[in-house]
Formats: C-alpha cells, sequence, structure tokens
C-alpha cells in the first residue's frame, strides 16, 4: 500500500487500517485526521507536516519515522515505538503516550502541552526548548535526556527517573520534585521558583 492507496480509501471514508504495512512510504503533507493506523508498522515511513489530528496509533510501529512539523493533537499513540523518530516541532498537546516508547527520539521544539507521557520512556531523548506544560509525565523514564530550555511548569513529575538528564535553565515552576533523586542531574540554571524540591537540594542550596 503506498500514499494514493491511503489517500484514495481515506478520502472515501475509510480510515480504518489497522495493522497496514506503511514501511518507508512517504505520506508527508497529507490529510490523515481521525485514521486508524493502531499496530501498523510506520518505521521510517515520511509523515512530515501531516495531519494526524486524534488518529490512533496505538501500538504502532514508528521507529526512525519522520515526523517533523506533524499534527498529533490528541492523538492516540499508547504502547507505540517511537525510538529515534524525529518529531521537531511535532504537535502533540493532549496526545496520549502512555506507556509509548520515545528512547532517543527528537523532540526539539515539540509541543507536548496537558500530554499524556506517564510511564513513557524517553531515556536519551532530545527535548531542547520543547514545552511540556501541564504533561503527565508520572512514572516516565527521563534517564540521559537534554531538556535545554524546556518548559516543564506544572507538569506531574511523580516517580520520575532523571538519572544523568541535563535539565540546565529549563522551566520547573509550580512541579513537585520532592520525590525525585536529582543527585546526577544537571540543574544548571533551572528556573525552580515554587518548585518543592527533595531535601539533598535543599541541604545542598543552605
Amino acid at each position: 500500500m503506498d500514499a494514493d492507496d491511503i489517500l484514495k480509501h481515506h478520502s472515501a471514508g475509510n480510515k480504518d487500517f489497522l495493522q497496514v504495512s506503511l514501511r518507508q512510504v512517504n505520506l508527508s503533507e497529507i490529510c490523515l485526521a481521525g485514521i486508524n493506523l493502531g499496530q501498523a508498522d510506520l518505521s521510517g515511513t515520511n509523515l512530515s507536516g501531516a495531519s494526524l489530528y486524534r488518529a490512533n496509533l496505538s501500538e504502532a510501529i514508528l521507529e526512525q519515522a519522520i515526523l517533523w512539523r506533524a499534527d498529533l493533537r490528541e492523538a492516540l499513540l499508547i504502547w507505540a515505538c517511537l525510538s529515534k523518530a524525529c518529531l521537531i516541532r511535532v504537535r502533540l498537546t493532549k496526545a496520549d503516550l502512555h506507556r509509548a516508547n520515545l528512547t532517543e527520539a527528537d523532540l526539539r521544539v515539540a509541543d507536548l502541552r496537558y500530554a499524556d507521557l506517564s510511564n513513557t520512556n524517553l531515556e536519551g531523548a532530545d527535548l531542547r526548548y520543547a514545552d511540556l506544560t501541564g504533561a503527565n509525565l508520572a512514572g516516565a523514564n527521563l534517564s540521559k535526556a537534554d531538556l535545554t530550555g524546556a518548559n516543564l511548569s506544572k507538569a506531574d513529575l511523580y516517580n520520575v527517573s532523571m538519572t544523568k538528564a541535563i535539565l540546565s535553565r529549563t522551566d520547573l515552576r509550580h512541579t513537585d520534585l520532592s520525590c525525585i533523586n536529582l543527585d546526577e542531574v544537571d540543574l544548571g540554571d533551572a528556573y525552580l521558583s515554587d518548585a518543592a524540591l527533595p531535601d539533598s537540594i535543599l541541604y545542598r542550596a543552605g
């Protein structure tokens, strides 16, 4: 199945493409809003600028896929594999990425406001200048992630793993960091106004 087949069926009202294989297909700049691509294989697929608003991509394989500037607002990506995917400037506002695999994904300047990233694996991800305002990151793995300049204000960071993460100039205002081990975290110039900090940080600051 190629891009023309997808567009033909989608424009005819067929939005169910469960378990379809679209490896390395060029689907850039096309509108697939509301499509069901659950468990689909989209490895290496080019979805740059594509509209996937409210799409179902649960358990889909998007390893090394290109999603630059794609619209994934309110999309379902539960258990999806996005390892090493290019998600620069992607729009994921209110998307559900519960338990997704985003290891080493490029999420620079991504819009993740109010997204559900609970129990998501973001180890080694590049989140520089991403907007995670109000996002649910409870139980997420952010070990070795680069969050330089990212906005995590009002995010839920309960039980997050941040071993060797970089939080330089990160906005952490109004967050609860009290239960997080920050001993190996780079907090250089992080904004911590009204943040609840662990006792070890408060002790060092005092």
